[in-house]
C-alpha cells in the first residue's frame, strides 16, 4: 500500500493544479458597478452614464426612476422597475445615469449590478444580503420566449413571495421591449378552456414591479429637441432638416439615432466626444 503512496498523492496534486483556483473575493464597498458572472463579479472601475439634463424626451420617467433609486440611496422604501418599450429611448442609460446621480449625492451608498437571470442570481442575492450597502441589480434586454416558463416563474419569485426573494438592500430593475416581458401570441386568446389564463399569468409577472414605466417612439419634435440638447452641450453647429434627413435614413426616431447622429456631427469636424 505505502508503494503506491507517491503515486496517489502525485495525481491528486496534478487534479488540484488542473482544477480552477476559486475566485477571489470581491469588495462590494469599493465600486460603483460590478458585473455578475455566476460564481464571482467583475468590479466596473466607474459607471459611465449620459447626463440627466442631457435625456429629453422621457422627463416623466426621468423623474419616476430618478427618484425611485434616491430612495433606494438613501435606504428608504422603493420599487422594482420595470422599464418597457421602443429601442434606443434611454431605458438602460436612465438607470446608470440615475444610479450615478445617486452616487455623488450620497457617495457610496449604492452600487448597480449587471447580471442575468441564468448567472445565478439566488447565489447573488445571498452574497448582497450581508452587505452593509444599496444594490440595484440590473437585468438588461429580458425576455422569455414560450418555452421559458421556469424563467419567468423564478423571476416572479425573486420580485415576491418566494424563498428567495431579493433581500431588503437590493431592488431589481428590468428593461424589456415588451411590458409583459414574455411572448404572447393571438392564438392563446383563443383557447375554448380558460381564455386569458396564460395572458393573465404573463401579465401578472409585470404587475410584480411596483413601478412599471413605458417608453415610446419619440415625436419629431423630442428627436430634434435632443439633438439640440447635446449639440449645445458640445458646441456642434447642426441643421434639423439634415437632422430629420438621417432619422429618415436610419428608419425611425429615438434617442439611440439622435445620438448616433450627435457622434456623426462631432466626426465631421474631427472631433472626439
Amino acid at each position: 500500500m505505502s508503494d503506491h503512496t507517491p503515486l496517489l498523492t502525485r495525481i491528486a496534486e496534478a487534479l488540484e493544479r488542473l482544477a480552477p483556483p476559486p475566485p477571489p473575493p470581491v469588495d462590494w464597498l469599493a465600486h460603483p458597478a460590478y458585473v455578475w458572472l455566476g460564481r464571482t463579479a467583475r468590479p466596473v472601475a466607474r459607471l459611465e452614464a449620459p447626463a440627466l439634463d442631457l435625456m429629453h424626451g422621457i422627463d416623466f420617467q426621468k423623474g419616476a426612476v430618478v427618484e425611485n433609486v434616491a430612495r433606494l440611496a438613501q435606504g428608504a422604501a422603493a420599487h422594482d422597475m420595470l422599464l418597457w418599450g421602443s429601442r434606443g429611448m434611454g431605458k438602460s442609460a436612465l438607470l446608470r445615469a440615475a444610479t450615478l446621480a445617486a452616487q455623488t449625492e450620497w457617495p457610496g451608498s449604492i452600487a448597480l449590478v449587471q447580471a442575468t437571470p441564468e448567472a445565478g442570481l439566488a447565489d447573488l442575492f445571498a452574497l448582497l444580503r450581508g452587505i452593509e450597502r444599496r444594490f440595484l441589480v440590473f437585468l438588461d434586454d429580458l425576455g422569455f420566449d414560450a418555452g421559458d416558463a421556469d424563467g419567468a416563474r423564478r423571476l416572479r419569485s425573486w420580485l415576491e413571495g418566494g424563498v428567495e426573494a431579493r433581500p431588503a438592500n437590493v431592488r431589481l430593475a428590468v428593461t424589456s421591449n415588451r411590458r409583459a416581458i414574455v411572448e404572447r401570441h393571438l392564438s392563446e386568446q383563443d383557447d375554448p378552456i380558460n381564455p386569458r389564463d396564460v395572458v393573465d399569468d404573463r401579465l401578472a409577472l409585470a404587475d410584480r414591479f411596483g413601478l412599471s414605466l413605458g417608453f415610446h417612439n419619440c415625436s419629431q419634435d423630442d428627436f430634434l429637441a435632443i439633438i439640440g440638447g447635446y449639440a449645445a452641450h458640445y458646441g456642434l453647429e447642426w441643421e434639423p432638416a439634415d437632422a430629420l434627413e438621417w432619422s429618415r435614413r436610419r428608419g425611425g426616431r429615438s434617442g439611440r439615432v439622435a445620438w448616433q447622429y450627435v457622434n456623426e456631427l462631432a466626426g465631421r469636424t474631427g472631433r472626439a466626444l
